[in-house]
C-alpha cells in the first residue's frame, strides 16, 4: 500500500495510464469558470477525481473535477477540469498532488491557468494576462518538511519560474489569433475572502499586477521537479477599490465563461508549439 507521497503519485499516475494509456506530454490546469477547452480534446477519456486513487476533490462551483486524457494537434495532453486551493482545507501537499501526479504521468510542461483580480489599472475585466513572475503571500510553500530527492532538490532555482520559452510560443500563437497578450506578476493570497482595498493598495506598491488564490503552490511543486510552467490569469474582475461594485464568485464565473473561447484557443496554440 502507497505510504509515501512519490509512491501515492505513482499508484495514481499508475491508475490514470491503465485507465488511458496515452503518455501526455503536457498538463494543462483549467481554472475558474475556465474548463471548456477539455471538450476540444481529441479522443478523450475523462476520469472523475473522486476515482483516481489519493487524489483531492474539488469543492468549488466551476471546477468539474475531471482529468480528461487525449491529444490537441496531435499533441498528447492531460487537461484537469478544475483544481483544488488552500482555502478548501487542503494541505499544500495534497493542493499540489495532481501536479505531480501529471509528471509522474510523463508531462513536462505544465500550463496554469486561474481567474485573477487586476490590480494593474492598465488592464481591463476579461483580459487574458501571462504571468512573468509571482509573489507568493499564501504562508504555504509546498516543499517545506522532509525532502523526497526523487521529486527533486530541496534547494532550486525559481529565478525563472515562469518558462521564457513557453512565454514566446504563447505569444506567437496570441499573435495568430489577433490578441494583444500582456505579461504581469501574479501575487498569491491565502483566501478565500477576497482581499481589502489597502492590501490591494499594499500588493501595488509590491510590484504586483494580478491577485488570486491559487497557482503559486502549483508552481513551485512544478519546477522542483525540472516542469517547465506557463501561467496563463483571466483577469475576470478588478481588484477591491479599483472596481466600485463588490467583488463576488458569481462575476467571475461570468466573465470566465466570456472568455473561454479565446482562451481554448490560445491554449491550442500554445500546445501546437510546444
Amino acid at each position: 500500500m502507497a505510504s509515501t507521497l512519490f509512491e501515492k503519485a505513482n499508484a495514481a499516475a499508475e491508475f490514470v495510464g491503465a485507465r488511458a494509456p496515452l503518455r501526455p506530454r503536457v498538463g494543462i490546469v483549467l481554472g475558474s469558470g475556465l474548463g471548456a477547452f477539455a471538450g476540444q480534446i481529441e479522443a478523450p477519456v475523462a476520469i472523475p477525481f473522486a476515482e483516481i486513487p489519493h487524489f483531492p476533490q474539488s469543492t468549488v462551483p466551476g471546477h468539474s473535477g475531471r482529468l480528461v486524457i487525449g491529444t490537441i494537434g496531435g499533441v498528447p495532453v492531460a487537461v484537469m477540469q478544475g483544481r483544488v486551493h488552500a482555502y478548501e482545507g487542503y494541505s499544500a501537499e495534497e493542493v499540489t498532488f495532481p501536479v505531480r501526479v501529471l509528471w509522474r504521468m510523463g508531462a513536462r510542461a505544465l500550463v496554469l491557468t486561474n481567474a485573477a483580480g487586476g490590480i494593474n489599472p492598465a488592464f481591463r475585466q476579461g483580459q487574458l494576462v501571462l504571468i512573468a513572475d509571482h509573489i507568493n503571500l499564501s504562508g504555504r510553500n509546498p516543499v517545506a518538511g522532509a525532502n523526497d530527492e526523487r521529486f527533486g532538490p530541496r534547494f532550486f532555482d525559481m529565478s525563472e519560474a515562469y518558462s521564457a520559452r513557453l512565454r514566446k510560443a504563447a505569444h506567437e500563437a496570441a499573435k495568430s489569433m489577433d490578441l494583444d497578450l500582456e505579461e504581469g506578476v501574479y501575487l498569491s493570497v491565502l483566501g478565500p475572502s477576497f482581499e481589502t482595498p489597502a492590501e490591494i493598495r499594499a500588493f501595488r506598491t509590491m510590484g504586483a499586477d494580478l491577485v488570486g488564490m491559487s497557482t503559486v503552490q502549483e508552481t513551485i511543486a512544478a519546477r522542483q521537479m525540472g516542469m517547465e510552467v506557463l501561467g496563463i490569469s483571466c483577469v475576470t474582475n478588478m481588484a477591491a477599490g479599483i472596481q466600485a461594485q463588490p467583488l463576488s464568485h458569481e462575476e467571475v464565473m461570468e466573465t470566465g465563461r466570456q472568455v473561454e473561447a479565446r482562451l481554448a484557443e490560445l491554449l491550442w496554440g500554445v500546445v501546437e508549439r510546444v
